[in-house]
């Protein structure tokens, strides 16, 4: 599929011109649900089973839920800033967001202004990237949380693995890729008219080895449409299995987390 999809550098950059130029024709999205296809209502399901497992992450690496720290977020495709206005920059100090549609980022800009926050002085958005995934390299060191939502689908397998290498430098210490996306039962789906791939959970699994990722934690969503796709929560660290006493661990050692 890839070959035939992405196989030369043409086909590559007409798969992301297209995918881009779906989403730009549709100025009408520039609202929760349009961005969400229709689909406003599980904004809240979604948010709330977010927020429930960034919770237990932040109680995982943290002493104090990182509410005495200076936290820094980065949203990819974000959208009109729907993640980082209803959850992230609640929790972050700081939340840079990632949209290669301008029009989407410029409503985000305007979203998540001062005047329309209900946000600790303290919490903002502070920088907003017009740049397409696939060409992004973020700030070494700079983040805490790496969020990225209902976009790598978008992303061509090596551009995937090389995202991750990427930005895998711009963790800080202990910090974590969170990757919230829907899922194939199988295989994966692909959608020719927005440009876009949906990928099984063993498909992500195959992928996050290549990238050198390990699964922390993972969650199913609950309180969606039986109609959409089931939809899977992952965090992902850099940081290689722990070993006692330079043992090899057994193979129970390093199964991740599931949150219920």
């Amino acid at each position: 599929m890839w070959r035939e999809e992405v196989g030369d550098l043409h086909k590559k950059s007409e798969w992301y011109s297209k995918g881009v130029g779906y989403w730009e024709k549709r100025v009408w999205r520039q609202s929760v649900d349009g961005v969400l296809g229709g689909y406003g209502h599980v904004n809240e399901p979604d948010i709330k089973s977010s927020e429930a497992f960034l919770n237990t992450l932040l109680s995982d690496r943290f002493p104090d839920g990182g509410r005495n720290r200076h936290l820094v977020a980065l949203d990819c495709g974000a959208g009109i800033g729907r993640v980082t206005k209803n959850l992230l920059i609640r929790y972050f100090n700081e939340v840079d967001l990632l949209e290669p549609v301008s029009h989407f980022l410029e409503a985000a800009r305007e979203n998540l202004s001062l005047e329309n926050l209900t946000v600790l002085d303290s919490h903002k958005a502070s920088n907003f990237y017009c740049v397409p995934l696939q060409e992004f390299t973020p700030e070494a060191g700079r983040y805490d949380v790496i969020w990225v939502q209902w976009c790598i689908g978008h992303l061509a397998d090596d551009d995937f693995v090389s995202f991750f290498k990427r930005a895998k430098g711009a963790l800080k210490p202990g910090g974590l890729f969170v990757l919230k996306e829907n899922i194939a039962r199988a295989g994966f789906v692909l959608d020719k008219e927005d440009k876009s791939v949906t990928r099984s959970d063993l498909y992500f699994k195959e992928l996050f080895n290549q990238c050198g990722l390990q699964i922390y934690k993972l969650k199913d969503q609950k309180g969606f449409p039986e109609e959409l796709f089931a939809v899977k929560i992952y965090a992902l660290t850099p940081d290689p299995p722990k070993r006692v006493n330079g043992a090899r661990p057994k193979a129970h050692t390093n199964r991740p987390g599931i949150i219920k």
